[in-house]
């Protein structure tokens, strides 16, 4: 592969990036940014949506879901496609169907074509994110530099996601149609300066052919867990249909590992997840991410349901936390390299927790400053640390030409974790919610319980990253005790 960085001898010394790189780095922020943004933005827009096109509550739940089935049900192929037909192929065509895609969701007038056009979108942002993350992990070297990079690439992540509230909010007093076709012209722009900044890579030479059972197989169990568990509130997760459903998720998730392990080329190497730090990582973003969107779920209900606020009133009200990962961008790789990801990654499962813990105090009347503001800080903080954290530690040690399928890993941890713990929050707070006409108070105490729940998917986060402080503990007792009896053995040679 053919990169702008020239890596020194000593990977720890300080290189100046050049316009070219920082070139590149900015492309692949872009559909990043992209991706996130096209998330956030949407939810706000419902409403508009269903009132204009004539659409159920039960079809407006298919414009965010369609997004989430073709993102997270072909991450996993995304993620090998990079590594065997070209990182840099899959990242252009794959960004060039965003932007279409973006284009005929604005344009269209019926629900059908438009949840078609958003299942496009998730699909070709499958092929993005795992593409674009791999162009960095192979582009800048393993260390400082990559810790840099990435922690820059994941911020533009979570910012986007805050600021597609605030555009959303902006966007849909003039029309819903302008949230959907933002992101056309900002992908179209990045696709022609990718075209001539994205370094050039070779494809994988697959000796073995190409693993088209494994793809089938994980493709089809990953959009039969992400579609199960989207529909598991609405059918009952006790359900005949859903008990089912689960059970061919098992299966298919059998035979696929089945293929795998005999495979000569698999979509996944196994053998990548007997790492602890990558299982952690793995781990990490699926509890992560999970509980702050079940999070961030439950706070839109609470504010725009019972405090009466708007939709850019709420969303402002998220802006400290995006504004605080912004701002951080350039600064958690230089954290990185200091402290290590485990202690960031428990650090900011830390923070997250408490934040949550705070957010409980919540009632009819907060006042901001003192009752939201420190949740919303917290939870900045939190993914400030953790997230570019958590993409460092997937990606580490990892061979160059295994770089999208771990890629491809770490996304579909995050999208599936995302659907499955927002289901579980969505049926703990419909299993408490109260009768027709109950009064604000006791709608605001069947909030509780869904609250307690992230809280808990949080600390169990947390319990997870804190073994790789024991692990790290460990190691660095082992080499401890070596080098003191290295020490003891050349006083005795001395000595002698």
């Amino acid at each position: 592969m053919t990169s702008p960085l020239t890596t020194p001898a000593d990977p720890s010394s300080a290189v100046r990036w050049t316009p070219r790189l920082w070139g590149t780095l900015l492309v692949l922020c872009a559909a990043m940014f992209l991706d996130a943004l096209d998330v956030s933005m949407v939810g706000v827009a419902l409403p508009s949506i269903g009132a204009d096109l004539g659409l159920s509550t039960s079809t407006l739940q298919w414009i965010v879901s369609g997004y989430i089935l073709g993102y997270g049900g072909l991450l996993l192929l995304g993620g090998r496609a990079a590594d065997l037909l070209g990182r840099r192929q899959v990242f252009l065509v794959a960004l060039g169907v965003f932007a279409v895609a973006s284009l005929l969701g604005g344009l269209v007038d019926s629900g059908p074509l438009l949840i078609a056009s958003r299942f496009i979108k998730g699909l070709s942002a499958a092929f993005t994110a795992p593409a674009g993350l791999s162009i960095i992990t192979t582009t800048f070297a393993e260390g400082p530099l990559r810790n840099r990079a990435l922690s820059i690439y994941t911020t533009c992540g979570a910012t986007g996601y805050s600021m597609g509230l605030v555009f959303s909010g902006l966007l849909t007093e003039a029309s819903w149609r302008y949230t959907m076709l933002l992101p056309a012209p900002v992908a179209l722009i990045a696709l022609v300066v990718g075209l001539r900044l994205l370094p050039r890579s070779e494809r994988e030479q697959s000796t073995g052919g190409y693993d088209i059972p494994g793809a089938v197989l994980g493709t089809a169990s990953m959009l039969l867990l992400v579609f199960t568990v989207v529909q598991a509130p609405e059918a009952g997760w006790g359900s005949a249909r859903t008990l089912l459903s689960f059970v061919a998720v098992i299966a298919l998730l059998a035979a696929f590992v089945a293929v795998e392990r005999r495979s000569p080329s698999p979509l996944i190497r196994l053998g990548v997840l007997r790492s602890g730090p990558q299982v952690r990582a793995q781990l990490g973003a699926l509890t992560f991410l999970g509980s702050y969107m079940g999070f961030q779920f439950l706070v839109t209900f609470y504010m725009q349901q019972l405090l009466g606020w708007s939709a850019l009133h709420t969303a402002l009200a998220f802006l400290p936390a995006g504004a605080l990962v912004a701002l951080s961008a350039t600064k958690v790789g230089t954290v990185i390299d200091r402290f290590g990801t485990p202690r960031l990654i428990v650090a900011g499962f830390a923070l997250m927790v408490v934040g949550y813990l705070l957010f409980l105090r919540i009632d009819l009347d907060p006042v901001y400053a003192a009752v939201i503001l420190p949740t919303m800080l917290l939870v900045g903080a939190a993914f400030a640390l953790t997230f570019p954290s958590l993409n460092v530690q997937a990606t580490n040690g990892v061979d160059e030409h295994e770089q999208g399928m771990v890629s491809g890993l770490l996304n579909t941890s995050v999208q599936v974790g995302g659907a499955l713990f927002l289901a579980v929050v969505t049926a703990v707070l419909t299993a408490n919610a109260p009768e027709e006409g109950a009064s604000p108070q006791a709608v605001l105490d069947s909030y509780l319980p869904a609250l307690t729940v992230v809280t808990g998917i949080a600390v169990l986060g947390l319990l997870i990253s804190l073994t790789g402080l024991r692990v790290r503990r460990r190691q660095e007792s082992v080499v401890v005790a070596k080098s003191t009896s290295l020490e003891e053995t050349e006083r005795v040679v001395v000595h002698d």
